[in-house]
């Protein structure tokens, strides 16, 4: 395997382990509050991941024609519509990470970077955003704690389950 599909493969998994979570959740804590954080939402903070690479897709890829999906509403979005968006933003996010291939191992700088908080060659790319899903998952599985739903094995488990969420992407 090359470094290229090694890369994108693992982006693809992180991508699936993201949607395998939303699925799983019981659809009881969709709703669910936040404890002690007022207008926070299991449902607000799975958005959140769409509409983050959403936001960094317009921010790295849009001047060079990678499509920007679009914003889902954090406080009415539904489950299937989500896994749906997240469908759009992978798409997206594999294409971003294949501009900077294409580039010579980085994503180019755009108008748009203003932050610049990033470098822009795709192993830190990657790193930052499989960090960025991987500690709101653990977000939503310590609020269903805290909620007093603590998650089946399978699929806490199953969030760790890589090879099985390779299969899932068909990789």
């Amino acid at each position: 395997m090359n470094l290229e599909d090694g890369i994108l493969g693992a982006w693809e998994t992180s991508h699936r382990t993201t949607v395998f979570l939303i699925e799983k959740l019981p659809p009881r804590l969709w709703g669910a509050n936040v404890p002690g954080v007022p207008h926070r939402t299991i449902r607000t903070i799975a958005a959140h991941i769409h509409n983050s690479r959403r936001n960094w897709i317009r921010t790295l890829g849009e001047e060079r024609g990678i499509p920007v999906p679009g914003r889902v509403d954090p406080l009415r979005v539904g489950r299937g519509e989500l896994v749906s968006a997240l469908g759009r933003s992978n798409r997206s996010m594999t294409r971003l990470l294949r501009l900077g291939f294409e580039s010579g191992g980085r994503i180019p700088i755009s108008s748009r970077y203003v932050w610049r908080n990033l470098p822009l060659d795709v192993a830190h790319v990657l790193a930052y955003f499989v960090a960025h899903e991987g500690h709101h998952r653990g977000q939503i599985v310590l609020i269903a704690r805290q909620l007093g739903e603590r998650l089946p094995v399978s699929i806490t488990g199953g969030l760790w389950d890589w090879r099985r969420r390779v299969k899932e992407a068909g990789k």
